[in-house]
C-alpha cells in the first residue's frame, strides 16, 4: 500500500473493531468494543481516531465496514446512512457523515461483507484475482462480488444469502429467513442449522455432524452454482463460522462439480484452489476498512 496514514471501522451488529495502520500486518492500534446505541458506539469510534491522530500524525481518511443495509449510491441524499435495519435504533443513522464531520478527513463506506471481500482481494485468499466473490457463512450468509478489480453496488449493495435455491430431497425445512423462509440464508446460515438440530453447528458430533455437513455442503453448492454461472469468478473465497467446519471444503468441492453438470466444462471448476477458504479469519473486516479509507484518500487527492 502508499504511505498513507489509515483508520478502519468494522462495525458489525455485536461488536465494533477500530484499528490504524497501512496493512493487516502493519497496525499501530485497534480497539475492539459492544456495539450500543448509535451516539455514543461513534462517539467511542471518533475518539479512538482523534486519540491516535495525536499520538503520532493525522490520518488521511478512514474506511468503514458495516452492517447493512447501506445507501451506497454517491449521488443519493442518503449515502453513508444506515437504511432500515434489524439493528435497533440504527436505522437511517449517518455514519459516513458522522465520522467525516468529527474527524476532518474523507471517509469510505461499504458493507461488512464487501470490506472483508476487499480484505481478502488485497491480503488474502483472492490476492491476484481480479474477478472474485467472497462469501461468509455464519449466522446467515452473505456474499460480496468483485467484478474487474471492482466491488459491484448497484441500486444496492447484493444480498447474496437470499439467493433462491432447490430444496435438498425430502427436507421439509421451513426455513429461518424472516423475509423468504426457504431462501440459501434461509436454509444453510448458522442460525438454520442450530433451528434444523437443535444446537449450533460447533457443537454437532457423531451421525448428526455427518448428516448436517451433508446436507449444508448441499445447499452451498447450489448456492454457489448460481454464483458461478451469474459472476463467473475466478476464486469463490468462503469464510465464517461455519466454513472451519471439518471435511467442508473437499465435500463442497466435490459437490459443486456435481451440481455444475459438466457444463461449461471448465477445468478450473474442479480445481481444489477455485473454492477456497478465507486467510485473514477476522481480520479481513477491518482489512478491507483500510482499503476504503486508501480509496477514500485518493478519491479526494
Amino acid at each position: 500500500m502508499s504511505e498513507l496514514r489509515l483508520g478502519s471501522m468494522e462495525s458489525g451488529g455485536t461488536k465494533i473493531v477500530c484499528l490504524v495502520g497501512s496493512a493487516p500486518d502493519r497496525i499501530e492500534d485497534e480497539i475492539r468494543f459492544p456495539t450500543g446505541e448509535p451516539a455514543p458506539t461513534l462517539a467511542r469510534a471518533v475518539a479512538f481516531f482523534e486519540k491516535a491522530a495525536a499520538a503520532a500524525a493525522p490520518l488521511d481518511a478512514v474506511g468503514v465496514a458495516s452492517f447493512g443495509p447501506l445507501e451506497l449510491r454517491r449521488s443519493h441524499p442518503g449515502y453513508g446512512r444506515l437504511a432500515p435495519t434489524p439493528k435497533p435504533g440504527w436505522t437511517g443513522v449517518d455514519i459516513v457523515g458522522t465520522l467525516a464531520s468529527a474527524l476532518g478527513v474523507p471517509v469510505g463506506i461499504d458493507t461488512d461483507v464487501n470490506g472483508a471481500a476487499l480484505g481478502e482481494g488485497r491480503w488474502g485468499a483472492a490476492r491476484g484475482y481480479g474477478t472474485y466473490v467472497y462469501l461468509t457463512v455464519g449466522t446467515g450468509i452473505g456474499g460480496g462480488a468483485v467484478v474487474a478489480g471492482r466491488v459491484i453496488n448497484g441500486l444496492v449493495h447484493t444480498e447474496m444469502g437470499h439467493l433462491t435455491v432447490p430444496r435438498v430431497k425430502g427436507d421439509d425445512f421451513p426455513g429461518t429467513c424472516p423475509f423468504h423462509g426457504d431462501c440459501w440464508e434461509g436454509m444453510a446460515g448458522g442460525e438454520a442449522v442450530a433451528a434444523r438440530w437443535g444446537s449450533p453447528a460447533e457443537r454437532l458430533t457423531g451421525e448428526t455432524l455427518d448428516r448436517a455437513l451433508r446436507m449444508e455442503v448441499a445447499y452451498l453448492a447450489a448456492g454457489l452454482r448460481n454464483i458461478v454461472y451469474t459472476i463467473a469468478p475466478e476464486r469463490i473465497v468462503i469464510g465464517g463460522g461455519l466454513a472451519v467446519l471439518s471435511g467442508l471444503f473437499p465435500m463442497l468441492r466435490a459437490e459443486l462439480a456435481r451440481t455444475l453438470a459438466g457444463y461449461p466444462g471448465l477445468p478450473e471448476h474442479s480445481s481444489d484452489d477455485f473454492v477456497v477458504p478465507a486467510a485473514l479469519g477476522q481480520l479481513a473486516g477491518p482489512a478491507g476498512g483500510l482499503v476504503l479509507a486508501e480509496l477514500a484518500a485518493h478519491d479526494e487527492g
